[in-house]
């Protein structure tokens, strides 16, 4: 197996299932994304893209036997788990770059991982948080 060097973050999970006509090229790119051998993902993130893929009131939601076959499909990733020493990690990088817990929590799965680069759209664009860059792989589909 390839040594991860991109960690995704839940966007990129959701928009991979999107059937939004403004988002097709997003959808696109996400796709793409999941078909590379070098990106891991966090039981975080499975965790987050289960719920808002099945949130009630979601346009296109999917149901619950959907979603868990894709975040199935997706165990074929490296998956960080949720340790002790992540929740430790992501509560000095909060503090230090004034992140969320959660957006902290991506940043401290992507090193435990050994990945050099989070993919988001969420983070800022080209910030760099102790040698994790982030990469909005959508820029250009805007």
């Amino acid at each position: 197996m390839t040594t991860p060097a991109r960690f995704l973050d839940t966007n990129i999970l959701l928009y991979a299932i999107s059937t939004a006509p403004e988002e097709h090229a997003k959808a696109s790119t996400a796709l793409d994304l999941l078909a590379r051998e070098d990106v891991a993902l966090s039981g975080q993130v499975l965790q987050e893209f289960y719920v808002q893929a099945t949130r009630t009131g979601k346009r296109d939601r999917i149901s619950h036997d959907q979603a868990v076959g894709l975040v199935e499909s997706w165990l074929r990733f490296p998956v960080q788990e949720t340790t002790l020493e992540l929740m430790q990690a992501a509560l000095r990088t909060r503090q230090r770059y004034r992140l969320s817990y959660w957006d902290a929590a991506i940043v401290e799965a992507a090193r435990l991982s050994g990945c050099r680069e989070v993919l988001s759209e969420d983070l800022s664009h080209g910030a760099d948080y102790g040698g994790i860059v982030v990469v909005n792989p959508f820029r250009r589909s805007r």
